[in-house]
């Protein structure tokens, strides 16, 4: 069973002393200085101009993955908070001997869900999709069979998780590290610790998708062996159990893109305002103060009031699952997410449904991800032809052009999987406007 004296480790990368709770500066906690740097990095910047519902849209009241993600790491610092204060009450020796705080649980949960999607390239899941289509059945599959089953694999199933660990991890000339977040935050932040293949081996929840490219697996194992994460794999894979605040920073993300995006909805005027508050009402009947609900005048007013209510239900409600199965989720043999426990599942499932119907298939969501399938193809093409030839000393002056933008990232002994894997990792940190604005000037159009 996964211990939470590891599992809590303050270690980082590169470090040769151990980091002691005890020793830690209270005024600058090592966990808190973990969501200071996701907030200064460019990676997470970028995420305000970056699909959260509605890709490329004008409407000020959307949500981008930037405002989403705050949200989710405040939603995550209060699930971590209450679990923490449960976890000391339950396991006083990590108090009372090694200095833990319940706030730091909070803190922990809070920088793993600010980060969660970091690594999720232009054009939301569609623009993974995108990426993964061009390696499929694109041009890209051209490089099949120069790679192993398990690089075209990560290349096929692009994964914006996988390029979250990618970007908060990888060294880069003069940035040993990457941002160097302690290893508590970085497990936290793993919701599938496994690589690519075998694709989904079983139904547990860790093995949904995958959490690490092949260029990362070693340092992805040295913070699993560190937290005294349980291996998984039979055989010769990498696959381990999944750090159990993970769990937190799921539910976090899972009750805020059901409330927020269903209320994006509504004000984007794509559900009707009466249906919508009626399904948030149904979830919170049992906590819903009617006589303060009826004293709202304005629809608006009734929608932030349900939604209030609703976060805060689905909070109790996701650290007390996670609190009754806690032996269970350290134990790895906990293989749903805290929400599919849920009483309320029935509710949550009926807002997940009109928001599918109503938001993610609506023709403004279509459109914008039929034109972020051209966009992203076009400029892999560009970008994958011009590093093939750099490497075959083939370069157009075209192809040095366009490469002018790596300059410094690769040598000329990169592997195939090595540069188109930074292909890869350049555009998904482009933002939705980077992207279309690179895509017109490759078309010619200034």
């Amino acid at each position: 069973m996964m211990q939470w004296e590891q599992l809590l480790s303050l270690k980082r990368q590169g470090d040769i002393n151990k980091r002691l709770r005890t020793e830690q500066d209270e005024t600058r906690l090592g966990f808190e200085v973990d969501y200071d740097r996701v907030i200064f990095s460019s990676a997470f910047r970028s995420l305000q101009d970056k699909t959260q519902v509605i890709p490329l849209s004008k409407t000020s009241f959307v949500h981008t993955r930037l405002t989403h993600s705050l949200e989710v790491s405040v939603v995550g610092r209060s699930l971590g908070r209450t679990v923490g204060k449960a976890i000391l009450e339950k396991h006083p020796q990590l108090q009372t001997v090694h200095g833990h705080h319940f706030n730091d649980f909070g803190a922990i949960v809070a920088a793993a869900a600010l980060a969660h999607d970091i690594g999720n390239p232009p054009f939301g899941h569609s623009g993974e999709k995108a990426i993964g289509d061009y390696f499929q059945n694109g041009n890209g599959n051209r490089f099949k069979a120069r790679l192993s089953d398990s690089e075209f694999q990560d290349l096929i199933d692009y994964e914006g998780n996988a390029n979250g660990f990618k970007i908060l991890t990888e060294s880069k000339q003069g940035v040993e590290g990457g941002l160097r977040l302690s290893f508590a935050t970085l497990g936290a932040f793993i919701k599938y610790p496994k690589e690519s293949l075998p694709k989904k081996p079983t139904k547990h929840i860790a093995d949904k998708k995958y959490g690490v490219f092949q260029s990362e697996i070693p340092f992805f194992t040295e913070v699993a062996t560190e937290l005294g994460l349980q291996p998984r794999a039979k055989g010769t894979s990498i696959s381990y159990c999944r750090h159990p605040l993970a769990y937190l920073v799921e539910a976090a993300d899972d009750i805020c893109y059901t409330i927020i995006d269903f209320e994006d909805g509504i004000n984007l005027g794509l559900i009707e305002e009466e249906v919508a508050l009626e399904y948030l009402i149904n979830l919170v009947k049992d906590t819903i103060n009617r006589e303060k609900y009826n004293s709202l005048k304005k629809a608006s007013d009734r929608l932030a009031y349900l939604r209030s209510l609703a976060i805060n239900t689905l909070i109790t409600e996701a650290s007390g699952i996670f609190l009754h199965h806690e032996e269970q989720i350290r134990s790895g043999d906990f293989s749903e997410a805290l929400l599919d426990k849920s009483k309320f599942k029935a509710q949550i499932d009926d807002i997940l449904k009109i928001s599918i119907e109503k938001i993610y298939k609506s023709n403004e969501v279509i459109e914008k991800e039929i034109a972020g399938y051209t966009i992203l193809s076009t400029l892999l093409d560009t970008y994958t032809t011009a590093f093939e030839n750099h490497l075959n000393n083939r370069a157009r002056h075209y192809d040095k052009l366009i490469l002018k933008e790596f300059d410094g990232m690769l040598d000329n002994k990169a592997s195939e999987y090595e540069y188109l894997m930074e292909c890869c990792n350049y555009i998904s940190r482009l933002t939705d406007g980077n992207a279309l604005q690179i895509f017109q000037k490759i078309k010619g159009n200034l």
